[in-house]
């Protein structure tokens, strides 16, 4: 199952994919995005497409 990857670099923070994520996968901890909830993600994209920065990837683990 796919999982969300946040680029620490490019992430402002502004927290767009914490609420455009419809299963609450992210949250933003000391300014970042991050994933608080992985076994929750459905990989359904939503956090990348609306993210302005591109600081969110989706990478493929077994």
């Amino acid at each position: 199952m796919p999982r969300p990857i946040i680029d620490v670099e490019e992430c402002t923070g502004c927290g767009i994919c914490t609420d455009t994520c419809p299963n609450d996968v992210l949250d933003i901890v000391q300014d970042i995005a991050t994933v608080i909830n992985e076994d929750s993600c459905t990989a359904c994209g939503d956090c990348m497409e609306e993210c302005p920065m591109a600081a969110i990837i989706e990478i493929e683990e077994d």
